[in-house]
Order: structure tokens, then C-alpha cells, then sequence
């Protein structure tokens, strides 16, 4: 443990995801000997974010403005709704270029274990959204994880009435892996998903 202020940075750092004791140590005697400007830079950022940064009235994307950049693109299509848990998993499907429909963030998982059920995250505002008669795909690109997985689940009963196409992204061995240290989970959506060779 160290005295006062020091301690007490390293505590806060502590409390961001995936910064264990040790980054948070490490972190915080980085901006201990950086120059005054990186510290003060960091801080005003951390600052901006929180005043400028909110989310997308429709999609709840993060964004500056009203709606996000997607949701303002005209060119995108308005049939297809890709279903994700955070923001970070946009960014994620932006980057392969196969995706040019429209998205809705959850802010989430289904997690028990956590207090997170079906009403602590989006899903009444995407209920609303499928009202749109031009919507006819949902896509949900949960986690596949458990939390993911049971999401995935409550989604797929939900939207079964709706008589929209609903569909799950494949999931499998990844590209450089072993099937000795596959998962049975991932093994078994493997199987699931194969593909006649031609």
C-alpha cells in the first residue's frame, strides 16, 4: 500500500475493466514521471468524453450528435438490423466492410450472476424499432459466451412472432487454432456450421 493520493489512483485505475492490481500500479507510475502535459492531456480528455459523448437516438451507438454517423448514412440499408452487446462490438463488424445494414446496441448481456436481466438492457427500444415494416433480417451478434448465448436465446423467442428472418453469426474453431484446445461449446458450433466443399 502506498500513502494518500498515490494509493487512491491506483485504487481508481484498479477500478476500470481489465486493469488488475499490477497495471493499475504500473499505470499510475507512468503518469507519475510522464511530463505534466500527458497527465493534464489525459484528464481533459477523460473530461470532453463524459460532457461530449452520448448515444445514438436510434441505434445507441456512442456519437457526438443526435444520431451516429450509421444511422445518418442514407446509403446503408434499412432492412437489416445487426444486434450487438456494446459499441465496441460495431467497430468490430465495421472493420470487416461485409456489413451495410443498420445496428442496435443492447449495452449488454443477460447475466444473472451480475443482476443483468432482459430489462436492463435495450430490447424494448428494439422491439419498437422492428415495428418498421421495411425491417425484415435481425442479426444477433452476441458473444459466444454464456451471457451471449442466453441473450441470443431471449432474443430469438422474442422476435419469433414477428415473422422476421432472424439469424445467429457462425461460430467455430478460429483460423491458426488446435482442436485439442477447443472448447465443447466452440467444437460443437463448429460441427453446427460446416460447409459442403466443392
Amino acid at each position: 500500500m502506498y500513502e494518500g493520493v498515490v494509493q487512491e489512483l491506483i485504487d481508481e485505475l484498479g477500478r476500470l475493466p481489465g486493469i488488475g492490481p499490477k497495471s493499475a500500479q504500473r499505470i499510475a507510475f507512468y503518469l507519475l514521471q510522464a511530463d505534466d502535459d500527458q497527465p493534464r492531456k489525459l484528464a481533459q480528455v477523460l473530461m470532453e468524453v463524459k460532457e461530449r459523448v452520448r448515444f445514438c437516438e436510434i441505434c445507441y451507438n456512442v456519437t457526438e450528435e443526435e444520431r451516429c454517423n450509421i444511422c445518418r448514412d442514407a446509403r446503408r440499408s434499412q432492412t437489416t438490423i445487426c444486434v450487438v452487446e456494446e459499441s465496441k462490438d460495431v467497430q468490430a463488424i465495421e472493420r470487416t466492410r461485409e456489413f451495410r445494414g443498420l445496428y442496435h446496441v443492447l449495452g449488454g448481456a443477460i447475466s444473472p450472476i451480475e443482476g443483468i436481466g432482459p430489462d436492463n438492457l435495450r430490447i424494448k427500444e428494439l422491439m419498437s424499432r422492428l415495428a418498421d415494416p421495411n425491417i425484415v433480417e435481425v442479426i444477433i451478434a452476441t458473444d459466444p459466451n454464456l451471457e451471449g448465448e442466453a441473450t441470443a436465446t431471449y432474443l430469438t423467442r422474442m422476435l419469433a412472432p414477428l415473422g422476421i428472418t432472424v439469424s445467429r453469426l457462425a461460430s467455430g474453431l478460429p483460423v491458426g487454432g488446435d482442436l485439442e484446445y477447443a472448447d465443447e461449446v466452440t467444437l460443437g458450433r463448429a460441427f453446427e456450421g460446416r460447409r459442403v466443399v466443392k
